[in-house]
Protein backbone atom coordinates (compact mmCIF):
# COMPACT_ATOMS: atom_id res chain seq x y z
CA UNK A 1 0.00 0.00 0.00
CA UNK A 2 2.55 2.74 1.52
CA UNK A 3 4.75 1.42 -1.96
CA UNK A 4 1.64 2.39 -4.26
CA UNK A 5 1.51 5.71 -2.49
CA UNK A 6 4.57 6.21 -3.16
CA UNK A 7 4.52 5.52 -6.72
CA UNK A 8 1.49 7.94 -7.14
CA UNK A 9 3.39 10.84 -6.42
CA UNK A 10 4.64 10.47 -10.00
CA UNK A 11 0.92 11.31 -10.92
CA UNK A 12 0.82 14.47 -8.51
CA UNK A 13 3.91 15.53 -9.85
CA UNK A 14 2.22 15.27 -13.53
CA UNK A 15 -1.12 17.32 -12.17
CA UNK A 16 1.16 19.64 -10.86
CA UNK A 17 2.71 20.49 -14.19
CA UNK A 18 5.39 18.31 -15.19
CA UNK A 19 6.34 16.82 -18.34
CA UNK A 20 5.89 12.98 -18.46
CA UNK A 21 9.63 13.04 -19.66
CA UNK A 22 10.86 15.34 -16.47
CA UNK A 23 9.75 13.10 -14.01
CA UNK A 24 12.25 10.36 -12.76
CA UNK A 25 11.38 7.98 -10.25
CA UNK A 26 14.02 6.52 -7.65
CA UNK A 27 13.10 3.94 -5.79
CA UNK A 28 16.76 1.63 -5.13
CA UNK A 29 15.73 2.12 -1.51
CA UNK A 30 12.28 0.79 -1.31
CA UNK A 31 12.77 -1.86 1.54
CA UNK A 32 16.39 -1.37 2.58
CA UNK A 33 17.31 0.42 5.54
CA UNK A 34 18.30 4.34 5.97
CA UNK A 35 20.63 2.83 8.88
CA UNK A 36 23.52 2.56 6.49
CA UNK A 37 24.35 5.46 4.06
CA UNK A 38 26.16 3.31 1.65
CA UNK A 39 23.57 0.93 1.06
CA UNK A 40 21.16 3.75 -0.13
CA UNK A 41 21.49 4.13 -3.89
CA UNK A 42 18.50 5.80 -5.12
CA UNK A 43 19.30 8.66 -1.66
CA UNK A 44 23.05 9.20 -3.34
CA UNK A 45 21.61 9.19 -6.46
CA UNK A 46 18.93 12.22 -5.40
CA UNK A 47 21.63 14.10 -3.43
CA UNK A 48 23.90 13.92 -6.72
CA UNK A 49 21.08 14.98 -9.22
CA UNK A 50 20.58 18.11 -6.57
CA UNK A 51 24.19 19.08 -6.52
CA UNK A 52 24.14 19.08 -10.38
CA UNK A 53 20.73 20.99 -10.65
CA UNK A 54 19.70 18.31 -12.56
CA UNK A 55 16.45 18.15 -9.97
CA UNK A 56 13.32 20.87 -10.33
CA UNK A 57 11.25 18.87 -7.06
CA UNK A 58 11.67 16.23 -4.87
CA UNK A 59 8.49 14.41 -4.02
CA UNK A 60 7.63 11.91 -1.19
CA UNK A 61 5.23 11.35 0.64
CA UNK A 62 7.23 12.74 4.45
CA UNK A 63 10.31 14.31 3.28
CA UNK A 64 11.56 14.21 6.83
CA UNK A 65 11.83 10.02 6.15
CA UNK A 66 14.02 10.51 2.73
CA UNK A 67 17.24 10.78 4.72
CA UNK A 68 17.62 8.69 9.15
CA UNK A 69 19.28 11.68 10.62
CA UNK A 70 18.02 15.03 10.67
CA UNK A 71 21.75 15.99 9.56
CA UNK A 72 22.04 14.50 6.19
CA UNK A 73 17.81 15.64 5.43
CA UNK A 74 19.57 18.99 6.53
CA UNK A 75 22.53 18.71 3.61
CA UNK A 76 20.06 18.12 1.08
CA UNK A 77 17.57 20.61 1.85
CA UNK A 78 20.60 22.99 1.55
CA UNK A 79 21.21 22.03 -1.79
CA UNK A 80 18.24 22.08 -2.71
CA UNK A 81 17.98 25.84 -1.45
CA UNK A 82 21.53 26.63 -3.20
CA UNK A 83 19.93 24.59 -6.84
CA UNK A 84 16.37 26.19 -6.66
CA UNK A 85 14.76 22.26 -6.00
CA UNK A 86 11.19 22.30 -4.20
CA UNK A 87 10.26 19.81 -1.92
CA UNK A 88 6.59 18.83 -2.31
CA UNK A 89 4.84 16.01 0.23
CA UNK A 90 1.72 15.14 1.62
CA UNK A 91 1.39 18.40 3.61
CA UNK A 92 2.84 21.21 0.94
CA UNK A 93 4.98 22.57 -1.68
CA UNK A 94 8.21 23.74 0.55
CA UNK A 95 10.56 26.50 -1.27
CA UNK A 96 13.78 26.18 0.52
CA UNK A 97 15.23 29.45 0.03
CA UNK A 98 12.28 30.96 2.54
CA UNK A 99 13.24 30.61 5.53
CA UNK A 100 9.55 28.96 6.96
CA UNK A 101 9.99 26.68 4.73
CA UNK A 102 13.59 25.37 5.94
CA UNK A 103 12.45 25.72 9.27
CA UNK A 104 9.12 23.31 8.72
CA UNK A 105 10.96 21.10 7.48
CA UNK A 106 14.12 20.87 9.69
CA UNK A 107 11.32 20.41 12.23
CA UNK A 108 9.97 17.41 10.63
CA UNK A 109 13.61 15.91 10.39
CA UNK A 110 14.57 16.36 13.91
CA UNK A 111 11.11 14.99 14.64
CA UNK A 112 11.76 11.79 12.45
CA UNK A 113 15.02 11.21 13.93
CA UNK A 114 13.80 11.43 17.35
CA UNK A 115 11.09 9.18 16.83
CA UNK A 116 13.63 6.73 15.74
CA UNK A 117 15.53 7.25 18.74
CA UNK A 118 12.43 6.90 20.84
CA UNK A 119 11.39 3.36 19.16
CA UNK A 120 14.46 2.02 19.53
CA UNK A 121 15.11 2.71 22.89
CA UNK A 122 11.64 1.14 23.70
CA UNK A 123 12.86 -2.16 22.00
CA UNK A 124 16.29 -1.84 23.84
CA UNK A 125 13.86 -1.72 26.88
CA UNK A 126 11.67 -4.42 26.37
CA UNK A 127 14.96 -6.48 25.83
CA UNK A 128 16.39 -5.60 28.85
CA UNK A 129 12.95 -6.32 30.88
CA UNK A 130 12.79 -9.93 29.11
CA UNK A 131 16.38 -10.71 30.04
CA UNK A 132 15.56 -9.48 33.50
CA UNK A 133 12.59 -11.76 33.59
CA UNK A 134 14.97 -14.74 32.13
CA UNK A 135 12.09 -14.47 29.05
CA UNK A 136 14.95 -13.06 26.36
CA UNK A 137 14.97 -15.36 23.63
CA UNK A 138 16.94 -15.11 20.40
CA UNK A 139 16.61 -17.11 17.28
CA UNK A 140 18.19 -20.62 17.27
CA UNK A 141 20.02 -22.63 15.12
CA UNK A 142 18.52 -24.51 12.42
CA UNK A 143 18.06 -27.92 14.26
CA UNK A 144 17.43 -26.69 17.62
CA UNK A 145 14.02 -25.29 19.25
CA UNK A 146 12.98 -24.13 22.61
CA UNK A 147 10.85 -26.82 24.59
CA UNK A 148 8.08 -25.81 26.92
CA UNK A 149 9.93 -25.08 29.80
CA UNK A 150 12.16 -22.25 27.46
CA UNK A 151 14.81 -24.55 27.41
CA UNK A 152 17.10 -25.30 24.27
CA UNK A 153 16.88 -28.78 23.42
CA UNK A 154 17.34 -30.77 19.16
CA UNK A 155 14.30 -29.58 17.21
CA UNK A 156 12.16 -33.13 17.32
CA UNK A 157 10.91 -32.74 13.65
CA UNK A 158 12.55 -35.41 11.52
CA UNK A 159 13.64 -33.27 9.58
CA UNK A 160 16.70 -32.20 11.81
CA UNK A 161 16.78 -35.41 13.67
CA UNK A 162 20.86 -35.81 13.85
CA UNK A 163 22.11 -38.56 11.11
Amino acid sequence: MSTERQYALKEKALELGWAPDQVQLIDEDLGISGAQKSLRQGFQKLVAQVSLGQAGAIFGLEISRLARSSADLLRLLELCALFDTIVVDEDGIYDLSDFNDRLILGFKGTMSEAELHFLHSRLIGGKKNKAHKGELRFPLPVGYCYDEDGSTVFDPDQEFVKR
